[in-house]
Protein backbone atom coordinates (compact mmCIF):
# COMPACT_ATOMS: atom_id res chain seq x y z
CA UNK A 1 0.00 0.00 0.00
CA UNK A 2 1.23 3.19 -0.75
CA UNK A 3 1.72 5.39 2.50
CA UNK A 4 2.47 9.18 1.90
CA UNK A 5 3.02 11.49 4.90
CA UNK A 6 2.35 15.36 5.15
CA UNK A 7 3.56 18.50 6.58
CA UNK A 8 5.83 17.73 9.61
CA UNK A 9 5.10 14.06 9.83
CA UNK A 10 7.02 14.51 6.59
CA UNK A 11 9.94 16.02 7.82
CA UNK A 12 9.97 13.77 11.13
CA UNK A 13 10.26 10.40 8.57
CA UNK A 14 12.64 12.01 6.40
CA UNK A 15 10.20 10.63 2.95
CA UNK A 16 7.16 12.09 1.82
CA UNK A 17 6.11 8.24 0.50
CA UNK A 18 6.72 5.02 0.72
CA UNK A 19 5.35 1.37 -0.33
CA UNK A 20 4.41 -0.74 2.75
CA UNK A 21 3.29 -4.39 2.98
CA UNK A 22 1.12 -4.10 6.05
CA UNK A 23 1.01 -8.07 7.21
CA UNK A 24 -2.60 -9.33 7.53
CA UNK A 25 -2.84 -8.22 11.22
CA UNK A 26 -3.35 -4.90 10.02
CA UNK A 27 -6.72 -4.16 9.12
CA UNK A 28 -8.07 -0.57 10.03
CA UNK A 29 -6.38 2.77 10.16
CA UNK A 30 -5.52 2.78 13.97
CA UNK A 31 -3.58 -0.47 13.52
CA UNK A 32 -1.56 0.85 10.33
CA UNK A 33 -0.50 3.57 12.98
CA UNK A 34 0.33 1.52 15.55
CA UNK A 35 2.58 -0.62 12.84
CA UNK A 36 4.11 1.99 11.26
CA UNK A 37 5.18 3.69 14.96
CA UNK A 38 7.10 0.38 15.24
CA UNK A 39 9.09 0.61 12.43
CA UNK A 40 11.75 2.80 14.03
CA UNK A 41 12.99 5.99 15.58
CA UNK A 42 11.51 8.34 13.63
CA UNK A 43 8.75 6.96 12.78
CA UNK A 44 7.76 6.72 16.85
CA UNK A 45 8.88 10.87 17.18
CA UNK A 46 6.50 11.17 14.06
CA UNK A 47 3.23 9.07 15.60
CA UNK A 48 4.32 9.98 19.02
CA UNK A 49 0.43 11.77 19.60
CA UNK A 50 -1.66 9.09 17.73
CA UNK A 51 -4.65 10.77 19.20
CA UNK A 52 -3.91 14.26 16.42
CA UNK A 53 -2.89 12.38 13.56
CA UNK A 54 -5.51 12.31 10.81
CA UNK A 55 -5.70 9.47 7.93
CA UNK A 56 -7.39 9.58 4.74
CA UNK A 57 -7.79 6.29 2.80
CA UNK A 58 -7.89 6.79 -1.34
CA UNK A 59 -7.93 10.50 -0.48
CA UNK A 60 -11.43 10.61 1.80
CA UNK A 61 -11.07 11.38 5.47
CA UNK A 62 -12.08 8.67 7.84
CA UNK A 63 -11.68 7.40 11.10
CA UNK A 64 -9.11 5.33 13.17
CA UNK A 65 -11.27 2.35 13.26
CA UNK A 66 -11.76 2.83 10.15
CA UNK A 67 -11.12 -0.71 7.80
CA UNK A 68 -7.94 -0.73 4.92
CA UNK A 69 -10.36 -2.53 3.22
CA UNK A 70 -9.23 -2.71 -0.82
CA UNK A 71 -7.63 0.86 -0.44
CA UNK A 72 -4.35 1.53 -2.55
CA UNK A 73 -3.46 4.39 -0.34
CA UNK A 74 -3.23 6.17 3.08
CA UNK A 75 -2.32 9.31 3.94
CA UNK A 76 -1.38 10.95 7.56
CA UNK A 77 -1.15 14.27 8.47
CA UNK A 78 -1.33 16.27 11.53
CA UNK A 79 -4.23 18.29 12.03
CA UNK A 80 -4.83 21.63 9.86
CA UNK A 81 -5.20 25.23 11.16
CA UNK A 82 -7.35 27.82 9.05
CA UNK A 83 -8.42 31.02 9.23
Amino acid sequence: MKVVYFAWLRERIGKPDEEIAFPETVRTVADALRHLTALGEEYAYAFERPEIIRAALDRKHVKPESPLGTAREIAFFPPMTGG
